[in-house]
This record gives C-alpha cells, sequence and structure tokens, in this order.
C-alpha cells in the first residue's frame, strides 16, 4: 500500500510534484468536479472472507492521500485510465482486506455509477484496465493542440509562429493574408480557448 501524503487544499490533490510527467502523475480530483467518483464504506474483512475485496489485488493502481477530517480519497490509475474513490467510512490503510460497500447511489446518480463500478469490478477481477470500457475521446486532439498553444503562448511566441507550428510554413506563407482571414481567425480562437483552459477551463474535462 503506498505511503498516505497530506492532502492539500483546493478542488484537487497533486500527490506528486504538478511538473511531473502527466502519465506518471495521480491527480485526485474532488467529487463536485470527478462525476465518477464513487463514495464507498470500507469495513474490515480478512483475507479469508469469501466476500472480501481484497485490496493487494488493487494495489500496483492505488494512491491514497487524507483529506479533511481524516477522511480519505483514492485514485486507481496506470497513468492512462483512472477511477476515483471517496472513502465514506472505513479506511484503506492497514487493510488486507475490506467488506466494499457502495454509498450515496440513489435512483437520480446510480446510472452515473454504474461505468465506474464496471470498471472497477473489471480492473479487480482481470488485473488491467479494460480499454473497452474507456473508450478514446474524440475530443482529445484538439485538447492536446490546445496544450501547445499554451505552451507556446507563455513561451512568447506570435500568433504567426504558433499558426507554423500547427499548420506549416507553406500554409501560413500561402494564407495568412487572405482576405477571409480564416487561419489568422482560427488561430486567435485557439489562443483564446487555450487560456481559458488555463484559467480554470480545465475543471469542466471531466464533467463532460
Amino acid at each position: 500500500m503506498p505511503a498516505l501524503p497530506k492532502r492539500p487544499g483546493g478542488g484537487f490533490t497533486f500527490v506528486e510534484h504538478p511538473g511531473r510527467e502527466a502519465p506518471f502523475a495521480r491527480i485526485i480530483w474532488r467529487a463536485d468536479i470527478d462525476p465518477g467518483t464513487l463514495r464507498i464504506i470500507a469495513a474490515p474483512a480478512t483475507l479469508s472472507d469469501p466476500g472480501g475485496f481484497r485490496l493487494d489485488r488493487i494495489a500496483r493502481w492505488l494512491t491514497v492521500v487524507e483529506g479533511e477530517g481524516g477522511r480519505e480519497h483514492a485514485v486507481l490509475s496506470d497513468g492512462w485510465h483512472h477511477l476515483r474513490l471517496d472513502i465514506v467510512a472505513g479506511s484503506l490503510r492497514e487493510a488486507q482486506a475490506i467488506q466494499l460497500r457502495f454509498c450515496g447511489l440513489d435512483w437520480t446518480k446510480a446510472e452515473a455509477g454504474l461505468l465506474p463500478m464496471r470498471r472497477l469490478f473489471a480492473l479487480y477481477r482481470h488485473g488491467r484496465f479494460a480499454d473497452s470500457l474507456f473508450p478514446a475521446d474524440p475530443r482529445m486532439g484538439r485538447r492536446v493542440g490546445l496544450l501547445r498553444v499554451h505552451d507556446a503562448i507563455t513561451a512568447g511566441a506570435s500568433h504567426r509562429e504558433i499558426a507554423m507550428a500547427l499548420f506549416g510554413v507553406e500554409r501560413v506563407k500561402s494564407d495568412w493574408r487572405d482576405a477571409g482571414e480564416s487561419l489568422r481567425s482560427r488561430v486567435r480562437r485557439l489562443a483564446y480557448d487555450a487560456r481559458n483552459m488555463a484559467l480554470g477551463g480545465y475543471r469542466q474535462l471531466l464533467c463532460r
């Protein structure tokens, strides 16, 4: 079981330094930002308990932090997939197995919890994140583009330089001064969206 680092304030917890590369970071988002968060009760159990949930089967992906009042928050992640858990009662520390109970899944919230539950069951049973339960996001290409644009803006690049990096020098030579200014307008929109994303728009990504 990983050590339990202290949870800083804010809407999410960076367990590692924020400069760490994304595939190796373990970010725990606040439950109201990550709608896939599962709220669980973790009552103690023994390894011989037939109904026990063995933590050694998920330990390699598990990171746990402590929030206000000593409540635990956890993420299961391999760097590319993630599952969020809020431990409402009980603890994942020191335990070898737990009696796992889901809570807060009334009629209005049960449907949203089905996919995260299926992901957890598949991970527990098969020892891997099931790709079929984590479909590719068709918006990912644009989001990566916004990261590139924000990095370029931070480095002091002009809109024209950003356009050359994204669309190529020849395209910029031929279209940059086009009467319709479509390429220039596109880069301006990307720069605007990149700034908004950095200023807090990223918090909405998990809610879409």
